[in-house]
């Protein structure tokens, strides 16, 4: 077997090397990383460093030599995008924010989508070409402005609700959108005749046999691999799941994204959601940094020292547009002037499916290759301008949480978050049930699938999945969560796991109240050292409890039985807050200060 040459790797040397400084100097300057992998692509490609290869040997060497591979590759991270979208969804979540989804959301495309198709058309484009045009150019980006409302504390706010509703509504339009130019482009459809619109029924169903499949097996395959309990085997099976999804997609004639958003929204009111989101999101986040980066190279520098009048007005013009009827839309649904214009500003500029439509477009010959590659460049220099549109919102809109009270809360949740239990066996179980007797709501985490499986038969919120990992803690809800249940067998080897889960949360979780199962005494020192804010020894219960057993079975008074069972479970509580524990500290600090 002849062993490769470094030279073949040198693509993915350079990638690699890219997220690796881009990302985190992105984070740190609180600017989305994607903008990082656009530039640097930019100057990894022809038209950077490519350019003075003739001139300087060292910058070949730090040139992308294969673009088409990369980008061909990196195509996978819009699939992945789209998986992830349709895990994210709900139809529960759908409905609570259907005015602004459906309302908002959909005058918004059709309102810019339109314009754009007439402006095109007016200037020469053909039908089916100005309809590409208006649906690419309609679109924002999700990938980026998410991740600065994340980052900014936006995304509960009036303007980030409605900015994350009209972008739903923008993601969900996108399958749509690339199943109708795939019809339009084939040669023996009619351009907007009945016989084209007859030839959806296909498409359709495709679209229903992919779900029925999934229905049918998605499930079963998923509980299988997770019963192995082998997280190398649930992952392959989650990358399964979305390639496996987006070819038998493309096989109907459809697109990959499709399949795989489809894929995304069977999965989303499973048990598996929380755990596949946590293994896929390694993968969109490197492939997708891969697509933003093949794009940066394929920008054409050149046109724009050739156009700049002509690219400038086409950026700034859409943008304007899309400001200006955004704003509009807004104040007519009753945001304040406010929320309106910072919500105006984020969704202003194109996004990432712009590239994917305008590609797909193009590789169909329904909008020619000139037309399209001009409009990439608008695209892309207008997702270059989001973080300062983003940052004038915010300085304009101000650090208010107006709105914030109004936003909706998902189906039997309290406002002030759900308890999660950690641990879903006898002692979890146990206390599920006490919590709905008091109408607490509450949601369970378990590594068995047998388990889990069983509890949401009986109509328990219940999630498959690792709770040691914060990530996945996260995505279950614990920034908002009231208290968190550690119920899980703290016996062997798993009391080290029990005691680093306490570390974790509460480092991310400094005021939430945790309580935990100890195994005896002594680990329930070291919870409380952790930060638990009360800690069960079960050798302590059960000598309680036996206690009281034998008092009553002999004849003592049962009164006085109950009060000297509590005043010694007072009393080992005691014994366990004496030392230097968190809880100690805790409740030697207002003593102290009143002092």
């Amino acid at each position: 077997m002849a062993s490769p040459e470094p030279g073949e790797f040198k693509d993915v040397i350079l990638f690699l090397a890219t997220a690796g400084v881009v990302v985190p100097l992105f984070r740190r300057w609180r600017i989305s990383p994607i903008l990082g992998f656009l530039g640097a692509g930019v100057l990894l490609g022809p038209s950077g460093l490519g350019a003075l290869g003739a001139h300087a040997p060292w910058a070949a060497e730090l040139t992308i030599d294969s673009p088409k591979e990369l980008a061909q590759l990196g195509e996978l991270g819009v699939v992945f995008l789209m998986f992830m979208i349709g895990l994210e969804l709900s139809w529960a979540r759908l409905w609570l924010m259907r005015r602004y989804v459906f309302g908002l959301g959909a005058l918004q495309v059709a309102g810019c989508g339109l314009i754009v198709a007439l402006t095109a058309h007016l200037l020469g484009a053909s039908v089916t070409a100005a309809a590409a045009i208006g649906a690419a150019m309609a679109l924002s980006s999700t990938a980026v402005v998410m991740p600065i409302l994340t980052e900014n504390r936006r995304q509960h706010v009036q303007a980030g609700r409605v900015t994350f509703a009209v972008l739903l509504f923008q993601d969900l339009a996108v399958a749509p959108i690339l199943i109708t130019l795939a019809i339009l482009g084939r040669d023996d459809a009619p351009s907007l005749s009945p016989e084209t619109l007859l030839s959806f029924a296909p498409a359709a169903l495709s679209v229903a046999a992919l779900v029925g499949f999934g229905r049918f097996l998605l499930r079963p395959m998923m509980r299988s691999v997770a019963r192995a309990r082998s997280e190398e085997l649930f992952m392959a099976a989650c990358l399964l799941v979305v390639i496996g999804s987006g070819l038998l997609a493309a096989f109907a004639g459809l697109s990959m994204a499709l399949g795989a958003f489809v894929a995304g929204l069977l999965l989303a009111e499973t048990e598996f959601r929380h755990e596949v989101e946590q293994v896929i999101e390694p993968f969109k986040g490197l492939l997708l940094g891969l697509f933003f980066l093949a794009v940066g190279i394929g920008l054409d520098v050149g046109l724009i020292l050739e156009q700049p009048f002509q690219v400038a007005g086409v950026t700034f013009g859409l943008m304007a547009l899309n400001t200006a009827l955004i704003f509009g839309l807004a104040r007519g649904f009753g945001l304040n002037w406010r929320a309106a214009i910072e919500t105006a500003l984020l969704l202003a500029a194109s996004g990432e499916f712009a590239f994917v439509i305008l590609a797909s477009a193009m590789n169909l010959g329904i909008v020619p290759e000139p037309l399209g590659q001009s409009l990439l460049v608008s695209a892309t220099l207008s997702m270059m301008c989001i973080p300062l549109l983003a940052a004038l919102g915010l300085r304009i809109a101000g650090r208010s949480t107006a709105g914030l009270s109004e936003a909706p809360h998902a189906p039997g949740a309290a406002p002030e978050g759900r308890i999660l239990v950690i641990g879903y066996g006898r002692v979890g179980r146990l206390v599920g049930e006490m919590l709905d007797r008091h109408g607490l709501p509450w949601s369970a985490i378990d590594q068995d699938a047998a388990v889990v499986a069983r509890g949401r038969k009986s109509g328990r919120v219940l999630y498959f999945g690792d709770a040691s990992r914060a990530g996945f803690l996260e995505r279950c809800g614990l920034e908002t969560a009231r208290a968190l249940v550690i119920t899980a067998d703290a016996e062997g080897g798993e009391a080290g796991s029990m005691e680093a889960l306490v570390a974790s949360v509460r480092d991310r979780r400094p005021d939430l109240a945790i309580f935990a199962r100890a195994r005896d005494s002594q680990q329930a020192l070291r919870l409380y050292d952790l930060g638990v804010t009360d800690a069960v020894p079960e050798t302590v219960e059960a000598s309680l409890q036996l206690s009281e057993a034998v008092l009553v079975g002999v004849g003592a008074p049962v009164g006085p039985v109950i009060a000297s069972i509590h005043e010694r479970r007072d009393e080992f509580r005691r014994e366990l807050n004496r030392g230097d524990g968190f809880l100690a500290k805790t409740r030697r600090k207002p003593s102290a200060s009143a002092s």
